[in-house]
């Protein structure tokens, strides 16, 4: 598949086959997210895999919209560490860049994914903290939920060329 397939194909993946990913994969679906750009070119993410059920159920249980969970192979909590980040809120648009990545590459090697917010839900940000004992420079972002999908969506047309402007508004 190449890159502007993968692009306009992706979507949003919350039905899995109950199969697990291996090893090798999830670590080629992090070094694609590694490879995003980040300002100054700082990195701040750190990523925590997440394959144990207890924990993902205990996630489901903070994050009201998460229940595809239940049937994922994975887990990827993708975060920010403020003391890596360029500048106050860089870290935010770099882990964005990140979980871009990581979907990307997901979807590219046949896998499904769905991107579950954290950031910037106060409460949710709390609550994954404390479950994840992060340190406090660390802040989660996001979590994907990744698995072999069982469902596929067509690509519906969201080119829109009225949000286009040259030079200026």
């Amino acid at each position: 598949m190449d890159v502007m397939e993968a692009i306009y194909t992706r979507r949003s993946i919350r039905k899995f086959k109950n199969r697990k990913i291996d090893r090798e994969t999830i670590r080629e679906i992090l070094k694609a997210a590694m490879y995003a750009p980040s300002a100054r070119d700082c990195r701040p993410w750190h990523f925590i895999v997440v394959d144990d059920r207890s924990v993902l159920k205990a996630f489901m249980e903070v994050h009201p919209y998460s229940s595809m969970l239940k049937e994922a192979s994975h887990g990827i909590l993708v975060c920010g560490d403020l003391k890596l980040q360029n500048g106050p809120g860089y870290w935010v648009v770099d882990c964005g860049a990140a979980a871009q990545n990581l979907l990307l590459a997901a979807h590219g090697m046949g896998l499904g994914a769905v991107w579950l917010g954290i950031h910037p839900r106060q409460e949710r940000q709390q609550a994954v903290h404390h479950l994840f004992r992060l340190p406090d420079h660390v802040q989660p972002f996001c979590m994907v939920a990744l698995g072999y999908p069982d469902e596929k969506k067509e690509m519906p047309d969201r080119f829109m060329p009225e949000r286009i402007h040259h030079n200026s508004w």
